[in-house]
């Protein structure tokens, strides 16, 4: 039976802990990160603990001055270790606002669960069979900062999951309101055309991915230029490589998209160049 932590104590993961007034069951109110764990430390910690700050002081949650990236380090290690996690996790830490009132909120302080669950090895391995995605019409996401962050209120992506799942499919990537690419129902999507990588912009409405943004500093220092604008339909289309990006996968290749193939050959480059950076 394994153990989460929630609001300061560790108790058996499948106590129940939640009540019919809570805002994040009721409305989405909330945030969450999903980090990995490799030989006991949170990989790209900075940026997780940079983007949940963020996130927070966007959604207007008193932060406690004792509720800090360190306080919460000390907990995920905690955690990790009552789940006999020592090699290699992934681990969920979900901010909800305090039970009471109907949309308006009385109280802005950040109730915090925190999971962890072992990973599999093939977690920092390329997918040797790419992933088979198509592009959900279904639902459209805003252009607007709280689309940037990873919200509680996760429907269009679920309901593109479900679309995935009936289609026999891995993935869908989502579109904005504009008819533009936003991203996919888990990840960050990067597309390489005559060797120029390609990512939509923030302002189109996608997830600021940590990997995301990790990637982004790791190429540029690396010499090779990725270009963050919008990205139409017919740009996915005819692209060269597809491949998605995120904290516990780090990148994984697109095989095809709605019957269109891609090869792989840059994708396999900046694989082994996010590991290697990763894991020294």
């Amino acid at each position: 039976m394994g153990h989460l932590y929630h609001n300061g104590k560790i108790i058996i993961s499948n106590k129940a802990i939640l009540t019919a007034e809570n805002r994040s069951f009721r409305y989405g109110d909330g945030c969450f990160e999903t980090m990995r764990i490799f030989n006991g430390r949170i990989l790209l910690k900075e940026l997780h603990f940079e983007r949940l700050f963020s996130s927070l002081r966007l959604l207007k949650f008193n932060i406690p001055s004792a509720f800090t990236s360190n306080y919460l380090e000390n907990i995920i290690q905690d955690i990790c270790k009552k789940n006999s996690i020592s090699q290699l996790g992934r681990v969920r830490l979900t901010i909800y606002r305090s039970d009471g009132m109907l949309y308006s909120p009385n109280n802005q302080y950040p109730n915090h669960i925190i999971q962890a669950w072992t990973l599999p090895k093939e977690s920092f391995k390329l997918n040797e069979h790419g992933l088979l995605i198509d592009i959900f019409q279904g639902a459209r996401k805003a252009c607007d900062a709280i689309a940037n962050i990873k919200s509680n209120n996760f429907l269009p992506y679920v309901m593109a999951a479900l679309y995935a799942k009936e289609k026999k499919l891995n993935d869908c990537l989502l579109l904005n309101t504009n008819e533009k690419i936003a991203d996919s129902t888990i990840a960050n999507v990067f597309i390489i055309k005559h060797n120029q990588i390609i990512t939509p912009a923030l302002p189109e409405g996608c997830v600021a991915g940590v990997v995301r943004k990790y990637l982004l500093q790791l190429l540029q220092l690396n010499g090779i230029k990725v270009t963050e604008k919008s990205v139409n339909i017919q740009e996915i289309m005819q692209a060269d490589e597809v491949f998605l990006s995120n904290a516990i996968y780090g990148v994984r290749w697109v095989a095809s998209c709605g019957g269109k193939k891609y090869k792989n050959k840059v994708v396999k480059q900046i694989h082994s160049l996010l590991n290697l950076s990763l894991l020294l």
